[in-house]
């Protein structure tokens, strides 16, 4: 039996999808198709739980329901235990740079932290501070003395020191604990600054904390692995790690040299994950269509990323492989368009669905889109999705209104050329210094 939908996720959805954006919670209510997709990713978290690590590209144009996929996926990890890391690339927060940019990213990845018990964000210092005094409290119990809790803390976090940095990750664990020990807020927000990456020199953070190292633009990625071995020793399945917009490294870096080296970023990554090198972490990009295919700006430009991303030559004719690094997100069917209108207008009603809007009204709605969309209509449902919300909200606060004429009147719903963040979709020409292809006199 379907759970009942909540309120709070009530509003959440219908808010979010009136204007255009994903909703953070009630993603089940809404969920239709993509099927072998997620499955794919639950295969890939399974592995994760038995010490494994896998890496997805999730691909689709503009408006397909990349970061819709991205929220499903990381609710069912926060189901499962999992610690979810998520931020969105900017020009000012990538994989690689030299002035901060790579250390801005892990912060995000850190501010946004989520587990089950705080699936909105912000969890790092209660899940430091959970683990920290579940440890000390089963030592107290046990008659054991502060020194028993310290020296169990690190014992614990002895595997940490076969990684990058392990041993002074510990030695903040324990400033942590000690602050914890002495109410010193001071000591126990010091140490999370650090695992935030928000220490921007050495000198200030062995002042604070006894330590000679910092996260920087060079390790983040190292200690994107040391703390994915962490949560693992906190009780924690493993860690997702969910990167959106992956196109603003394509397609908005001008400097050819400035995306090479974040791709050589995810090279590393993508070597690490295939070759068994890292246990417990689940990384997930999303990008489009170009930014994957691009000969010259995409990922595919970069020659070493071309050859472990390529496409399974025996995968056609409605055959999948979703062993593959890439996950292709297909077009909805006009059956799952059909089912997805079926289900908001069930979320958007109070009682009974068809009051406000019968069957008869959905077929009709869904018929005019493709008349004035075509194929659109089913690629990118964002704005169909946005318009169906609209519709809704008109027939419920206008008692009469005949749906029928609101269809006649209604004008296009999309804009040419209109990314779902409201700004222009990455242009290729006159960007930067290898864009000169859309030169004209």
């Amino acid at each position: 039996m379907a759970k009942k939908i909540t309120t709070r996720e009530k509003t959440a959805i219908l808010s979010s999808l009136a204007t255009g954006v994903v909703p953070a919670i009630g993603l089940q209510h809404i969920q239709v198709g993509r099927k072998e997709e997620v499955g794919a990713v639950l295969g890939d978290l399974t592995r994760a739980e038995e010490e494994a690590a896998a890496i997805r590209f999730i691909i689709g144009p503009f408006g397909t329901g990349k970061t819709f996929f991205l929220n499903l996926i990381r609710n069912i990890a926060l189901e499962r235990k999992f610690v979810v890391l998520s931020a969105d690339f900017t020009t000012d927060r990538r994989l690689h740079g030299s002035s901060g940019q790579a250390r801005a990213l892990y912060a995000e990845l850190m501010r946004n932290l989520a587990t089950r018990s705080r699936p909105e964000g912000g969890a790092l210092s209660n899940l430091v501070e959970r683990w920290v005094g579940d440890v000390s409290q089963s030592i107290t119990e046990a008659d054991g003395t502060v020194d028993d809790v310290t020296a169990k803390l690190t014992e614990l976090c002895r595997p940490l020191q076969d990684h990058v940095a392990g041993y002074d990750f510990a030695t903040v664990i324990s400033a942590y604990y000690k602050g914890y020990l002495e109410q010193d807020e001071i000591r126990q927000t010091n140490a999370i600054r650090w695992l935030r990456a928000e220490y921007k020199t050495r000198s200030e953070a062995k002042k604070d904390l006894g330590v000679r190292s910092i996260i920087d633009d060079a390790s983040i990625y190292d200690y994107l692995k040391l703390f994915a071995a962490f949560v693992r020793i906190a009780g924690y399945a493993g860690c997702v790690v969910s990167l959106d917009e992956l196109v603003v490294v394509s397609h908005r870096l001008n400097s050819k040299a400035a995306r090479n080296n974040n791709y050589e970023a995810i090279l590393r990554i993508l070597n690490d994950c295939l070759q068994g090198s890292v246990e417990g972490l689940v990384f997930l990009f999303a990008a489009t269509d170009d930014c994957l295919e691009d000969k010259r700006r995409g990922l595919k430009s970069y020659e070493a990323l071309a050859g472990r991303l390529a496409k399974n030559r025996f995968a056609t004719d409605g055959r999948i492989d979703m062993s593959n690094p890439v996950l292709s997100l297909p077009n909805l069917t006009p059956e799952d368009c059909y089912v997805l209108l079926h289900r908001i207008r069930a979320v958007h009603a109070d009682d009974d669905p068809t009051s406000v809007l019968p069957d008869e009204g959905v077929e009709a709605y869904l018929q005019d889109c493709g008349k004035r969309l075509g194929a659109s209509t089913f690629q990118s449902p964002r704005e169909v999705v946005k318009d169906f919300i609209g519709l809704l909200n008109v027939l419920t606060q206008n008692p009469g209104s005949d749906w029928r004429e609101l269809l006649q009147q209604r004008e296009p719903v999309t804009q040419k050329g209109e990314s779902p963040t409201g700004e222009d979709e990455p242009r290729s020409g006159n960007e930067g210094d290898d864009d000169l292809d859309s030169f004209r006199i």
